[in-house]
């Protein structure tokens, strides 16, 4: 900034004093006058002042950029007539700017102004009186910026309002200690807190499984910037209910200032949506269609043995396909249980009849399979919480040792029991359900069928 500027800029505040504008040769520098140049110059609105006669005190930088005009030719003149507003409304636009001088607050209003080379541009101003030690009006000060820029920043602001208040999606605002500060009413619902609650507080103490990959992904956000698309992610939330899984389809932004000269980050923008139902609704129908094609593929695969029991083992091959670790069928010999097929202990393989026939196995009073055959129907168990207490488990109902979860489906056919058809899984798997049950059922139908036609061509 030149000397000439600095003092041009600086000279006469309105001050209600009435001295006019003053110019750089008659009033000099005035104490402070190069820190208000230069933040009137730095400021990011358009800025001018006039005295209490209308005279243009100080135009800054901003200002100048917007109408080309700079300070050295807009300072000293009276009001914008001739120079940056067109004749025809000069006079309405100087009384609605001077009139402010006798209002109380702030009014807005919107006009053209006349840039420097004679184009014309639609401009938003907020301006006030300004009043002198003794209270008396001296002057106006005028804030101005394009109406455009204005629009793009209130709805900027309206969409962050929306966004933290009323969103279809979570937005979690995280600063670059991966602590909360702003969470959105959705956020806080999926979350199973307040909105305020969370603020400041690690995610680890309502995230009790799938923290790591969150803050994971909000430090690769701060490093990296944000990813191409939406990842999903699978967590277990702490609630006053008990802990539940939850799958958030999450897209993340990195906040920088817009303010310094290079980015600094401020923090990531984390906005994700529950998709859980939508998640456990296909996982449901692929998982249906998946053993829905493996029952196909069974029958057609067994109807080419010749040997029964052969085509019951195929079965059980198709069956244990990523549902579980081990098959057995015992058969119902009088009040007797007897195995009849099994896979391999301690190592995979496929099911295989039993050598010679077999032998009863001796399952204690209560065991599964004899609730399966008492119930005529499907009965599930678990070993609990352990390895040890799972090995103990297991071998007491005379199932390998890694057994830690049993489903057990009664085999009928014509209206008789046939047998019991038990599916085992290791600790490493989680339990059995009903939609397992079901499964299980429609493998133990079909085999039914086949152990009632070995029965009968035995006979």
């Amino acid at each position: 900034m030149s000397a000439s500027r600095s003092e041009t800029a600086s000279a006469a505040v309105p001050d209600g004093s009435g001295s006019g504008t003053g110019s750089a040769s008659e009033a000099g520098p005035e104490p402070g006058g190069g820190l208000l140049a230069a933040l009137l110059d730095g400021m990011d609105a358009a800025l001018c002042a006039f005295d209490a006669d209308g005279v243009v005190t100080h135009w800054n930088r901003e200002a100048e950029r917007i109408l080309g005009w700079p300070a050295e030719e807009a300072v000293g003149r009276h009001g914008f007539a001739g120079w940056a507003v067109r004749a025809a409304d000069a006079e309405e636009i100087h009384g609605r700017l001077m009139a402010v001088m006798d209002a109380p607050g702030r009014q807005v209003h919107e006009f053209a102004l006349l840039r420097k080379d004679g184009s014309r541009v639609l401009v938003r101003t907020q301006s006030a009186g300004v009043r002198g030690a003794d209270g008396a009006p001296g002057g106006v000060y005028c804030a101005f910026s394009e109406v455009h820029a204005q629009i793009d920043l209130e709805r900027s602001i309206a969409l962050s309002e929306a966004l933290a208040e009323d969103g279809t999606w979570g937005v979690v605002l995280v600063d670059v200690d991966l602590r909360p500060t702003v969470v959105n009413s959705y956020a806080a619902r999926a979350l199973g807190t307040g909105r305020s609650t969370l603020l400041g507080r690690p995610f680890g103490e309502l995230i009790v499984q799938g923290v790591e990959e969150l803050e994971s992904a909000l430090q690769h956000v701060l490093a990296e910037g944000a990813p191409a698309a939406p990842a999903e992610m699978w967590v277990t939330l702490r609630t006053p209910e008990g802990e539940r899984r939850r799958c958030w389809r999450s897209g993340f932004l990195r906040l920088s200032s817009p303010l310094a000269e290079e980015p600094v980050p401020l923090g990531v923008g984390w906005l994700f949506q529950d998709v859980t139902d939508a998640k456990l609704a296909e996982q449901d129908a692929d998982r249906l269609r998946f053993r829905s094609n493996q029952l196909h593929r069974a029958s057609r695969a067994a109807a080419e043995y010749e040997d029964p029991m052969e085509a019951v083992a195929c079965h059980l091959d198709f069956a244990l396909a990523g549902f579980a670790d081990h098959a057995l069928v015992d058969l119902a010999v009088g009040d007797r249980l007897v195995r009849a097929v099994a896979t391999p202990v301690g190592s995979p393989g496929p099911a295989a009849p039993v050598a010679a026939g077999g032998l009863p196995v001796r399952y204690p009073a209560g065991h599964p399979a004899l609730q399966a055959v008492d119930r005529i129907g499907s009965v599930r168990a678990s070993a609990g919480a352990g390895a040890a207490r799972a090995e103990g488990w297991a071998s007491e109902r005379q199932w390998p040792p890694d057994a830690a979860h049993a489903l057990c489906a009664v085999l009928r056919s014509r209206g008789r029991t046939l047998g019991v058809l038990t599916f085992l899984r290791g600790g490493a798997r989680p339990g059995f359900e009903r939609a397992d049950a079901v499964y299980a059922e429609s493998v133990g139908v079909r085999v039914g069928v086949v152990l009632d036609l070995a029965a009968t061509l035995g006979a």
